[in-house]
């Protein structure tokens, strides 16, 4: 049974011991983090991951990685237990949602879902629909972690570096996601996000894909542009 949709961004400087003289910074992001994570966990300790990479993969919970590759050995499982043989190939997303877990939700076992970054929207929204049946197989409460970063290219220090255009196109995701509209998500065009830095239209387009219907509460505990990238933290549920 669904009950709860979380929406997290990835950046390695959610992790303190990598965010070095920007974890006081970032501290904000982190207690929002820290909410969201904490209020799935009370519903359920079964969840999905959501997030986008370079390819398709699907990552198990018995899976394990590490920072290493971000400068810190900070390792990670996506189920209780120590992380002996770390993979430092793990993708960032999958990443993210093991360090969330093991830091906030302990007793939280996680599968993620990593699908290629230039999955069209029609496939986004059909895999949505199938995870929602995935989730709802039974009556045990299943959770959903959807792990997007919004645009990079905010301001001239940036990553992406400046684009007029993001700052419009980046409010439309912030209205979406803070008001649950999933057409609004779905109307995203993959060419110019791709352009734009806006890494998070794969999850976020399967999140709209999951809600058959609009959401019947959301909730938006942070959302900024540190850095010139936008972040969003909230929860929707059905």
């Amino acid at each position: 049974m669904f009950t709860a949709a979380i929406l997290v961004p990835s950046p390695p400087l959610l992790v303190p011991e990598l965010a070095g003289a920007a974890a006081a910074e970032t501290a904000s992001l982190r207690d929002a983090v820290a909410v969201a994570a904490k209020a799935l966990s009370a519903l359920s300790s079964e969840w999905v991951a959501v997030g986008a990479g370079a390819t398709t993969v699907d990552v198990p919970s018995e899976a394990q990685g590490t920072y290493l590759g971000y400068g810190v050995d900070v390792r990670v499982t996506l189920r209780p237990g120590h992380a002996e043989n770390p993979d430092p190939e793990l993708p960032l997303a999958a990443l993210t949602a093991g360090w969330i877990r093991g830091t906030w939700a302990p007793d939280a076992v996680v599968d993620a879902r990593i699908l290629a970054a230039d999955l069209p929207v029609e496939r986004c929204a059909e895999y949505g629909a199938a995870l929602r049946e995935f989730l709802d197989r039974d009556d045990e409460p299943r959770g959903l972690m959807i792990v997007a970063d919004g645009a990079n290219t905010l301001t001239a220090k940036a990553p992406g570096a400046f684009d007029p255009r993001a700052e419009g196109v980046q409010a439309r995701v912030d209205a979406a996601l803070e008001s649950g509209d999933r057409d609004a998500l779905l109307a995203l065009e993959p060419g110019l996000c791709n352009q734009l830095g806006l890494g998070g239209r794969v999850p976020w387009q399967v999140l709209a894909g999951v809600f058959d219907a609009p959401p019947s509460s959301c909730r938006t505990l942070y959302s900024a542009a540190p850095y010139g990238v936008a972040y969003h933290v909230g929860e929707w549920r059905p």
